[in-house]
């Protein structure tokens, strides 16, 4: 029962991305748009605990609402969750919405309705374009272990098209002391590829490691999101699962203070 009545609400959370007025306006996202930072600290995201699953919510996603955190730009949903052992999201719908499933412990045993049946472990990227519509089902792969895994929603840059899938594995030495890109509009440098003219990029550090991250679009915003470690964004310190949006500025300097993950999520600002 409780299953099914998180299913139900996030039906009503896919129909509120898809229809704004239910969810959020535009007048939000402009505010939120005309600031030059804007800082998500760990303890401050929603969390939903359904006792076979455990999320953390960055923006605003089914039962959890704060007007003031609707998303950042085009960048919709920031889902840091938990599965237990041989649990899962049933068979339910999108549309019009790019989904990108990254786990960062464990496996998920994914099926939709274009075919494609897969497992996606950590190390492994996977992005869906909804587009005309899906449906699909998540199931944690291990019968002992749970899983971990971010699920990130992007609006996209064309309504209606062609719903697709990719899933690709990405070497984690590849992104040591430098930025790995896992997802772009075109699939360059060997990313996934999704429906939006969006960029995201993984890095590791060692500790006193600094870099410049420089935008691929001067009109993209940046959201950087922690995965672990301790790290300087800019001149704002931030610590495991922090989350920091940045506008106006073409290139941000990284200064880690301990060995530290990045995820880097570079998002149109128009929605």
């Amino acid at each position: 029962m409780k299953r099914r009545s998180f299913l139900r609400k996030l039906t009503f959370s896919l129909l509120a991305t898809t229809f704004p007025s239910l969810s959020w306006g535009g007048k939000k996202v402009k505010k939120e748009q005309s600031m030059n930072m804007v800082l998500h600290k760990n303890k401050s995201r929603g969390v939903a605990d359904h006792g076979w699953l455990k999320s953390h919510h960055t923006f605003s996603f089914a039962s959890y609402y704060n007007p003031d955190r609707m998303g950042f730009g085009t960048l919709r949903v920031i889902n840091d969750d938990v599965v237990e052992p041989s649990m899962g999201f049933g068979t339910h719908p999108h549309n019009n919405m790019e989904i990108i499933s990254i786990p960062l412990k464990g496996s998920l045993k994914h099926k939709d309705t274009m075919g494609n049946e897969h497992v996606i472990a950590k190390g492994e990227v996977q992005a869906m374009s909804a587009g005309t519509g899906l449906q699909h089902s998540e199931y944690n792969n291990s019968s002992k272990e749970s899983v971990n895994f971010l699920q990130i929603w992007v609006k996209p840059k064309k309504q209606n098209i062609k719903p697709n899938y990719s899933q690709k594995k990405f070497d984690e030495k590849d992104r040591l002391d430098q930025f790995q890109l896992v997802v772009s509009p075109d699939g360059q440098k060997g990313s996934v590829e999704i429906n939006q003219d969006a960029f995201f990029s993984l890095v590791s550090t060692n500790p006193n490691k600094e870099l410049v991250y420089s935008k691929y679009s001067k009109d993209n915003g940046v959201y950087f999101f922690v995965l672990d470690g301790e790290l300087d964004v800019g001149s704002e310190p931030l610590f495991k699962r922090d989350g920091l949006g940045i506008v106006n500025k073409d290139e941000i300097k990284i200064l880690a203070k301990t060995y530290s993950e990045l995820l880097i999520m570079e998002v149109p600002l128009e929605v």
